[in-house]
């Protein structure tokens, strides 16, 4: 998955070359072959499986076997969940939170409290917080820098405002963790590729952040399909960009069974008009008996003939 990048050790702040995909390695050969082996004489990991926590999950991560076997529950461990627990991480959820980013048991605790607190500066609610951390769980391991990097870096390059770059963020934090190649090639495609003026990106990006990590392959033919096959102009999809997240079978499917019943309008001044949020997002019955006016026996019929 490209948003999940460990930090190259966990034991230093990570910075933004560094952040790049890290294959998690087999843990170096222990006496024996699995954490699991270790609960009945570690205490720490006896304490961390009765919180939630997968080893199985977290000796797949690189180093992080290792890293809880050195650790002492009441002396490093209890601080972070406390912090963890302070920033809005539910009890039921710190188990899955660290089998996810086990390695925030060993940051510096004035570490991740100034990576909170410059959130906050940011205008940032505690809710807000603790969305962001629970969805991308390796947030709290970048530096104040980085953040700060992250944040200028969408401001920057879509032309957004305060506010809603915030916005943005909220709505998928694994930008401020994740790699900026793709998200940056995806930007250059929507521009070069597919034509989008800067100001309807910008509108595409904040209606659907997912369009910067989406594949640039399938942006690439639902574009194709849309634009040349169904005629659809650069101005409705930046108006229902949703469509970009859709299967692109779905959306042949549906158009393709609209044009043999001689329905296939996308063009609001027209009186039959279709909107692309109609054609990709309403369920197979309310489709057809909405939208297409037929059974659903008649579209099943038809995709047959295809």
């Amino acid at each position: 998955d490209w948003d999940d990048i460990p930090p190259s050790s966990a034991l230093e702040e990570i910075s933004e070359e560094e952040a790049v995909q890290i294959i998690a390695e087999p843990l170096l050969p222990l006496q024996s072959s699995t954490l699991r082996d270790y609960v009945d004489h570690s205490e720490t990991l006896a304490k961390l499986v009765h919180l939630g926590v997968d080893l199985s999950q977290v000796e797949k991560r690189q180093k992080a076997g290792q890293l809880l076997l050195t650790l002492d529950f009441e002396k490093d461990i209890r601080k972070i969940l406390l912090f963890l627990k302070d920033v809005g991480i539910e009890d039921n959820q710190l188990g899955p939170f660290l089998t996810k980013n086990p390695y925030i048991l060993a940051e510096d605790l004035e570490a991740l409290e100034t990576r909170v607190a410059y959130l906050k500066s940011k205008k940032f609610g505690k809710a807000e917080i603790a969305q962001m951390v629970s969805r991308a769980p390796y947030l709290l391991l970048f530096s104040v820098e980085r953040l700060d990097n992250r944040l200028g870096f969408f401001k920057n390059e879509l032309g957004l405002s305060v506010k809603k770059t915030k916005d943005l963020v909220i709505r998928l934090p694994r930008l401020l963790t994740g790699k900026l190649e793709p998200v940056k090639e995806n930007l250059q495609v929507c521009q070069i590729e597919l034509g989008f003026q800067p100001n309807e990106i910008q509108q595409i990006v904040f209606r659907t952040p997912k369009i910067l990590t989406a594949s640039k392959k399938r942006l690439k033919q639902t574009f194709d399909y849309l634009h040349n096959i169904m005629g659809i102009p650069h101005h409705m999809l930046t108006r229902f960009p949703q469509v970009f997240n859709s299967k692109l079978l779905r959306i042949k499917e549906r158009h393709m069974f609209l044009m043999f019943l001689g329905r296939a309008q996308y063009d609001p001044a027209q009186p039959s008009y279709i909107s692309l949020d109609q054609l990709v997002s309403l369920p197979d019955e309310v489709f057809c008996t909405e939208i297409a006016k037929a059974s659903m026996q008649d579209f099943e019929k038809f995709l047959k003939t295809l």
